[in-house]
This record gives C-alpha cells, sequence and structure tokens, in this order.
C-alpha cells in the first residue's frame, strides 16, 4: 500500500488535472463550448438515448443538460425524436453535421494532445491510459449522486444536543 506521502502528492498531481483540462477546452471553437461537445462526445460514444439518461451520464441536473441540448440542436448537430415508447420523452440523435463537428473536435483534440505529448514514447502513452483506466475503475461510477465513504474512513461523531424554543 502507498504511503500517506504519497497520497498527498496524487491529489495534488490530480488537482493539477484541472489545468490540462482547461487547456484542452481553449482548443474547442468558440461555437462549441465544453457542454455540447460533452453532449455531441457522449452521443457518439453511446449513440441514441434519452435526454434523462444523457442528464445521467454529463453529472449535471436535467436543466443545465436542456440548455446544452438546446445549444446542440440550435446548431443542428443533434434531433431530437418522440420515444415511441413515451410520447412525452425525446431521444436525442446525432445528424451528419453533428457527426462532423465532433470529428472536428476529435481531430482538434488529437492534435493537442500529440503536439503536448510529442516527447513521450509510445508505451509511456499507453502506461498513462492503462492507469488513468484504472483510477477510473477504482472509484466506480462517479456520477452516483451518494457519497460513499470508504470502509477505511471513519463516520463523523455526531453529539446529540437538545434544542429548546428561544425567548421572545
Amino acid at each position: 500500500m502507498a504511503e500517506q506521502a504519497q497520497f498527498e502528492e496524487l491529489a495534488r498531481q490530480l488537482s493539477a488535472v484541472g489545468a490540462v483540462k482547461r487547456d484542452l477546452g481553449r482548443m474547442l471553437p468558440p461555437h462549441c463550448p465544453a457542454g455540447s461537445a460533452a453532449v455531441l462526445t457522449l452521443l457518439g460514444r453511446h449513440g441514441d438515448m434519452r435526454m434523462s439518461k444523457l442528464a445521467e451520464l454529463l453529472a449535471v441536473d436535467m436543466s443545465v443538460t436542456s440548455r446544452h441540448v438546446a445549444h446542440v440542436a440550435a446548431r443542428g448537430w443533434i434531433e431530437r425524436h418522440p420515444d415511441p415508447a413515451d410520447k412525452r420523452s425525446r431521444i436525442l440523435r446525432v445528424t451528419p453535421a453533428g457527426l462532423e463537428q465532433l470529428h472536428e473536435l476529435s481531430r482538434r483534440t488529437t492534435h493537442l494532445l500529440a503536439e503536448r505529448l510529442a516527447d513521450w514514447t509510445d508505451d509511456e502513452v499507453a502506461q498513462l491510459i492503462r492507469l488513468m483506466n484504472r483510477l477510473r475503475e477504482s472509484f466506480g461510477d462517479c456520477r452516483a449522486t451518494q457519497f460513499r465513504r470508504p470502509a477505511s474512513v471513519p463516520a463523523p461523531v455526531v453529539e446529540e444536543t437538545t434544542r429548546t424554543p428561544a425567548s421572545t
């Protein structure tokens, strides 16, 4: 098992991943903000889906998902079709224009990563991919709404107090 100092350093390094994500976000075209790119990416990866499933995968509220979907739909990148199983719901589907945008996003991301990691060997890149996959698997589904306390972390002690009505 790793030592405490190693976990502290890992926490610092994971915080620095935010800078990498911001740099990747800066390469997005102005007409395709990060939320729109996420919608396209998830629909491209998982295929047609309901808005509720998309909200779950994005790990955001339905109102936020609706705004992202409206932005992407207004640009003609996705279509919303009635769900045959439930006419109140909509199925989201990437359009050919959306696939073109998705390919452009992929091209930009791949180019930036290739540029920034040019001095890395193929084995180092493969190792990073393996380790990041393993890290994600160790955390499980991070979209879960309920916090799961690790078994090694004791629950906080809550002291009981007696409340009395305030005097008026």
